[in-house]
């Protein structure tokens, strides 16, 4: 059986390296997460889109 994980939306993003992917763990307002999977230059992407909304 498969460790199960509490269905809660605390916590801090989490970002991993999963085989040739990227998953982020984004927390949900209300509970549960947001699971994103990603190659690396979408999550280049990404970094760059977010750096133009918040800086550097």
């Amino acid at each position: 059986m498969a460790h199960m994980k509490p269905r809660t939306g605390d916590g801090d993003i989490e970002v991993t390296k999963e085989g040739r992917g990227i998953v982020m763990r984004v927390p949900l307002e209300g509970g549960g997460r947001l699971v994103v999977e990603m190659n690396a230059e979408e999550a280049t992407a990404l970094r760059e889109a977010l750096t133009g909304v918040v800086g550097e």
